[in-house]
């Protein structure tokens, strides 16, 4: 008989097995694909502390509010959009982790079973045409003097305020312009390893 003896995890132990565990690349995954991976989330990164800085540093001149609900405080949708968008851009890990070809315990009726690769492959897709065509609309449309919608930019948009803050602005949000791509080459890589 075996004893199997389990030592307490050091302090943050758990913490660090389950980003070891999140970030492990699948077997067969290509380097160039892992890493194209991981650079998604850090393409919506640089935005996100733009966003949530630019609401902390304001002098109070902009209202935020716009047409968020009135019980949703702006600083609250700001961080709360920056949160989902970084979610999502970690799903693309999934494509090259163990966790994206085989359920994790953590998901209800469905934990270890595997995931069918259209399941997986056909959100991608579409998440990386919806998010290059979303960016390089907003960029044309920045380029343009108007918003995505086709309005005037008001002058108190970003842009208008001065040199520093539109290299902030344009600095911030140029990455998600790769968005779209890194996320579409790393659903081929997918696709082509996962076809049967």
């Amino acid at each position: 008989m075996t004893d199997i003896r389990t030592e307490p995890l050091p302090p943050g132990g758990r913490l660090r097995a389950c980003w070891v565990a999140a970030h492990a690349p699948a077997a067969g995954v290509p380097r160039w694909a892992r890493l194209a991976a991981l650079a998604v989330p850090l393409t919506a990164l640089p935005s996100c502390v733009w966003r949530i800085a630019a609401w902390f540093l304001d002098d109070g001149t902009h209202d935020m509010q716009g047409d968020l609900p009135a019980w949703m405080p702006g600083w609250f949708y700001l961080v709360l959009l920056s949160v989902v968008s970084e979610l999502f851009a970690f799903t693309a890990v999934g494509l090259v982790a163990r966790w994206g070809e085989v359920f994790p315990r953590w998901v209800p009726f469905l934990r270890g079973r595997g995931v069918r690769p259209l399941a997986a492959v056909v959100p991608a897709a579409l998440g990386a045409v919806a998010v290059t065509v979303l960016w390089t609309s907003a960029f044309i449309a920045e380029a343009r003097g108007v918003t995505i919608t086709g309005e005037e930019l008001s002058d108190d948009y970003p842009t208008r305020q001065g040199a520093w803050e539109a290299a902030a602005l344009y600095v911030s949000y140029a990455p998600l312009l790769l968005w779209g791509p890194l996320l579409g080459a790393v659903t081929w890589a997918y696709w082509r390893r996962r076809r049967v």
